[in-house]
């Protein structure tokens, strides 16, 4: 197998796909069809301008119940000179949307009309009188809708290239038409490749890998307005994929291979390109995502192909930067453009100098200022993409940005929806997942960045978030958060509101096959221990309880070695790669582990006090002291809410 890896800048690589889509005749609209004037039609793109065929309304109409009349014979009409007009002659009744008779120029409502017989009594019925008594002057086309008011025969009602609503649908109808030219959707193959694929539903053993980057692309590809076509997975053998790829070429408009797209010793994706057609491009110097395949397959009609990289996020991206601009192009619209800002970044973040890098950030209004806290980015990591609010584009030649620089953020979410944002940033406790799901019933969102308890007064004083969550214990008083917060905030008014008591302890495998009864085993040289991140709540409680047992860190393996969260610790531990951790025990029993408890801590919340009395936290402090949301965390494993809400410590 031929290795042909070779980055390229990013526009390079869309210029190659771009020369190639002119050259077979494929950079515009693919086809045309005529569909119905539907429901369904909502969300397609016309194809063609759609003029209008007659005049909305297409004759003079009445606009409200009344009597049709001609404006000049009631001028002069006053509540004490009133004027009477006769049936049929000077008058006529309409309803709403009939038609006025040709004589008419004006309606008046029927409830400023006197409806009387010849002999001056009220008619019986106010409808067919047989004289009308006005007390008031109507000026000429006065509750009436002229013929065109609405659109008028042959003006434009729709351009081309427009994406159809719901009201567009009423426009198209009430012009005369019933049916309407639109782009035909963009037939898409899903290719997934890898031996080591399974579908999802099926049970998953070391070594499976849940296939479920063609749902992402096959959903993005519906939602961009294309036709998906998922294809079972197909196993790591070139014959098989070089055969299944060139049957998707022969019905599809484009063909995306997914997960051979490296220089690995089973990915066979370029030489199938190239063997098909013309390979245009291996690799893109974009991260993540960078070892992209583009080409052009098959010999009289030519069709584009993709060779997406398997992990998650870059197959997800891949779609972003490749497929959505093609299809927009096939289907005559602009592509999609999303919404941007400028945000303060909360901490320095490094780049290679050598790739335009696509990071994920949580976004949210604190204060006069947008902040973006970068979040994990690692191309496995899909959860990254379902917590980011946006993306931060850091440009080729550069190699990283500096805490507090300036920079533009495209939105995954409104502006809106940002604004209604609470952004926490700091220690991450379980319970932060229970406040953002009750939250949302207030209309907030509770975006959170774990940075460890230190880094979330750090952020705080930086003025980057609305609050922090920390759990630091002062060995010298045993007290919890008050002392640092003295040390790391002595100029910013806050409080400190107690979250929930929970219990640390030891992570161990199911039955203590390594025989550990407490910290003073960490040094043993035949353990491996996981630990957190420098500035963790959870590392400053190891280094205090292995210095009451007299253990030094540097004897403890693997004590260098860190992990952000409970959860990952935990998973350390079940995985083999540690044989224990410290964490609390939750973690240990979400993950089937046995759990050696070590210490009660209390987890508080700081928050700065011009945010005490602001709208956007107002949920959250109503929360704090709801009984359900209290029995909810009470009923986590070692979870103790008896303390949640009660300020500990007001800092002014």
């Amino acid at each position: 197998m031929t290795v042909y890896l070779d980055d390229i800048p990013l526009p390079e690589a869309l210029q190659r796909l771009d020369s190639a889509l002119v050259k077979a005749g494929k950079d515009s609209i693919l086809r045309e069809e005529e569909i119905p004037l539907d429901e369904k039609a909502v969300g397609r793109i016309t194809a063609a301008p759609i003029w209008a065929e007659i005049s909305s309304p297409h004759y003079h109409s009445s606009a409200m119940d009344g009597f049709a009349v001609r404006s000049a014979e009631t001028d002069g009409a006053s509540e004490t000179v009133p004027v009477k007009l006769k049936m049929d002659d000077q008058a006529s009744y309409v309803d709403t949307g009939d038609p006025l008779p040709p004589w008419a120029n004006a309606v008046i409502p029927i409830e400023q009309v006197e409806p009387i017989q010849e002999d001056g009594s009220l008619a019986e019925n106010p409808r067919a009188p047989d004289l009308i008594r006005i007390r008031i002057s109507i000026p000429p086309w006065k509750n009436v809708r002229p013929m065109g008011e609405d659109m008028v025969a042959s003006q434009l009602v729709i351009p081309s290239g427009h994406i159809l609503r719901p009201v567009d649908l009423g426009a198209i109808a009430g012009c005369g038409h019933h049916r309407i030219t639109a782009a035909g959707k963009p037939r898409v193959a899903i290719i997934p490749t890898g031996t080591e694929l399974i579908e999802i539903g099926q049970p998953a053993f070391p070594g499976d890998i849940i296939e479920y980057n063609s749902i992402v692309l096959a959903g993005q590809i519906e939602a961009w307005g294309g036709e998906p076509t998922r294809y079972p997975i197909t196993e790591d053998d070139y014959s098989t994929i070089l055969s299944r790829v060139e049957e998707a070429a022969g019905s599809h408009d484009l063909v995306l291979i997914l997960a051979g797209s490296s220089a690995g010793s089973e990915d066979y994706t370029a030489d199938v390109v190239n063997e098909l057609g013309d390979l245009l491009v291996h690799g893109v110097a974009v991260r993540p995502g960078h070892p992209v395949i583009v080409g052009m397959i098959g010999e009289e009609n030519k069709v584009p192909a993709v060779g997406v990289p398997g992990f998650p996020v870059s197959a997800a991206l891949t779609g972003e930067i490749f497929v959505e601009p093609l299809l927009a192009r096939w289907l005559g619209r602009s592509p999609r453009k999303p919404a941007e800002l400028e945000a303060t970044l909360t901490r320095k973040i490094t780049s290679p100098a050598g790739d335009d890098d696509y990071v994920r950030v949580a976004v949210g209004e604190v204060g006069e200022r947008v902040i973006a806290a970068p979040l994990s980015r690692g191309s496995g990591v899909i959860t990254s993409l379902v917590r980011a609010d946006g993306i931060m584009i850091i440009p080729r030649g550069s190699q990283g940005y500096p805490a507090g620089e300036r920079v533009q953020v495209r939105l995954y979410r409104s502006p809106e929806e940002i604004r209604k944002t609470i952004f926490a940033l700091g220690s991450h406790d379980l319970t932060l997942d229970l406040l953002a799901q009750h939250l949302s019933g207030f209309g907030r969102r509770l975006s959170s960045a774990n940075l460890g308890s230190l880094g979330g007064l750090r952020a705080l004083k930086r003025g980057h978030a609305h609050l922090a969550g920390s759990h630091l214990l002062d060995p010298a008083s045993g007290e919890y958060n008050l002392s640092y917060i003295e040390t790391y905030l002595p100029d910013l008014p806050v409080m400190v509101v107690a979250l929930v008591g929970r219990v640390q302890g030891l992570f161990i495998r199911e039955g203590n096959p390594e025989g550990i009864e407490g910290i003073a085993d960490l040094n043993r040289p035949e353990l491996s221990f996981i630990n957190r991140q420098r500035g963790a709540g959870t590392r400053i409680l190891l280094d205090y309880l292995l210095q009451q047992e007299g253990v030094d860190p540097g004897d403890v393996p693997g004590y260098d070695i860190e992990e952000y969260t409970h959860l990952t610790a935990a998973a350390a531990v079940a995985s083999g790669r540690a044989d224990t951790a410290l964490g609390i025990q939750a973690a240990a029993e979400a993950l089937d582990l046995d759990f050696i408890p070590l210490e009660h801590e209390r987890y508080d919340l700081v928050i700065p006090l011009k945010f005490r009395e602001d709208d956007l936290l107002e949920p959250l402090f109503t929360l704090l002291g709801d009984q359900g949301f209290k029995r909810a965390v009470g009923e986590i494993p070692g979870y103790d809410p008896s303390l949640m809400g009660e300020v500990i410590a007001v800092f002014d």
